[in-house]
């Protein structure tokens, strides 16, 4: 007998985890495919930001930085260990923006930012030693994120009410038969067969491949492919604050102090023909490394990094030549021509809940996520959860238990109940990432193979050698069978 579910979704990512989150809290019946793992393309390679997006003023986008903002304080709530306030420092540059265009752009940034919680926009003396030049400039804060933990913790969520998750599993085809879809799936089983009343297109770079190839659609051409790099290169600049790096050609470029011993450089806007142009090229990185060195005494170059990513993003083409000048905002197309599709194109990871409030909407359904904290957001204040960590379990260095408790929150009590002595954790497969935690991930969210566990749930793939990983594939695979 073939499964009904009240909503099919298409797409893994920030998009299809939140609208599936949405879905499973309004009570539907709710099925979520991936091809792959959760967040392993775009969602896991974005700069790390929850922002409203200050440059984006430049093109207008008032409606986008207000609600990008207004989310910001929602998910700074509800998400406390993984979204956490970041100060940005922007040293001036007269022959790039104005200073006072600078300063209406901070007020305005401010003002759309009102009762957020984070401090306002101010003057500076810019004097880190790292600089080649000081001088005055500006701060203004903004969010920092755990961009691939934030989306499987939404689909984790959605797990707990009730909505079924598939990783691994392909869409092969649907067809419409009057007010229901019916599905064909694909993963390492073969292919199998359910309904849904409710068909959703949030596959990301693959929206309008799955519309054309697994619908049968035609005619479409919404989407811009623009590929956006960065590089992890050692710090060079000190403090816990990031900066905004202005460009001679007018773009800005993002240091991020990142993993406390890295630095993230990003973002470039190149665009591309394919979702699988996702790897960075050698003239982004010389491009990045240029960006960096207008500031930094101390020059880097390709040699120095400790590594890179790229990503494609999926914007919504509204006709603009540049891919920096794109909308970053999205736009949501509902076919009712029989059961009905929406797809989903274009979109930020900053608004990826206020989206799927918006697409519950356009389909006659509402959830309220605003005050439901994210899987391990039940807390306020960081520090003294952290103490609490540290009491409990006082084996783990410090380091240790920060990460920890920044990735799960408090489902780290959970993760680690009853355990009493270090021995409890299990083999130590580097850097603190033990038996017990990898054993959770994959038995809680859909952990499968090495890389699944360090480059997107822990990030720990900086931190462990060559051997450590074969170590920690071995143990998989045996877990496995």
């Amino acid at each position: 007998m073939t499964t009904l579910y009240d909503m099919v979704i298409v797409g893994g990512g920030i998009n299809g985890a939140s609208i599936a989150r949405a879905g499973a809290v309004a009570g539907q019946r709710v099925l979520l495919v991936e091809q792959g793992d959760l967040a392993q393309a775009t969602s896991s390679a974005s700069t790390k930001l929850m922002h409203g997006g200050l440059r984006y003023l430049e093109y207008y986008e008032f409606k986008l930085v207000r609600e990008a903002l207004k989310e910001r304080g929602i998910m700074l709530r509800t998400a406390p260990h993984l979204v956490r306030p970041l100060e940005f420092r922007l040293p001036h540059v007269a022959s790039m923006r104005p200073w006072p265009l600078v300063r209406i752009g901070s007020w305005l940034y401010d003002l759309f930012a009102m009762h957020g919680g984070l401090p306002r926009s101010h003057a500076i003396r810019v004097d880190d030693p790292g600089l080649k030049e000081q001088g005055r400039g500006f701060s203004y804060w903004d969010g920092w994120v755990d961009d691939a933990r934030l989306v499987v913790l939404n689909a984790v969520d959605a797990c707990n009410v009730g909505a079924a998750i598939r990783t691994r599993t392909k869409l092969v085809s649907a067809a419409r038969a009057d007010d229901r879809w019916t599905v064909r799936l694909r993963d390492a089983g073969g292919e199998s067969e359910v309904s849904a009343r409710i068909l959703i297109n949030a596959a990301g770079p693959w929206v309008e491949r799955v519309l054309h190839d697994a619908l049968g659609v035609e005619g479409r051409g919404h989407v811009k492919l623009v590929r956006g790099s960065h590089i992890v290169v050692p710090r060079r600049l000190g403090g816990d604050h990031a900066w905004l790096l202005q460009q001679p050609d007018g773009r800005v470029v993002f240091a991020i102090p990142y993993l406390d011993d890295y630095m993230l450089i990003g973002t470039t806007d190149v665009p591309v023909d394919r979702p699988e142009d996702a790897h960075i090229s050698a003239e982004e990185i010389d491009y990045l490394c240029a960006a960096a060195n207008l500031y930094l005494r101390e020059p880097i170059g390709p040699r120095d990094l400790v590594g890179h990513y790229a990503g494609i993003r999926p914007l919504f083409d509204d006709g603009e030549k540049a891919a920096s000048a794109v909308s970053r905002d999205y736009r949501l197309e509902l076919d009712e021509q029989g059961a009905p599709l929406l797809s989903v194109f274009g979109g930020k990871i900053t608004t990826a809940r206020h989206l799927a409030h918006v697409a519950l909407s356009r389909l006659g359904l509402s959830a309220d996520t605003r005050d439901r904290p994210l899987p391990g957001g039940d807390f306020v204040d960081f520090d003294a959860e952290l103490a609490r960590v540290r009491r409990r379990w006082p084996f783990l260095d410090a380091a240790t238990s920060a990460r920890l408790l920044r990735a799960y929150g408090t489902q780290i009590y959970r993760i680690f109940d009853r355990v009493t002595t270090v021995y409890e954790l299990g083999c130590d497969f580097g850097a603190g990432l033990t038996a017990r935690e990898v054993d959770y991930l994959v038995r809680e969210e859909w952990a499968v193979t090495a890389d699944d566990i360090l480059w997107r749930r822990t990030k720990m793939g900086y931190r462990l050698s060559q051997e450590q990983v074969a170590a920690l594939s071995a143990y998989l695979e045996d877990a496995a069978g």
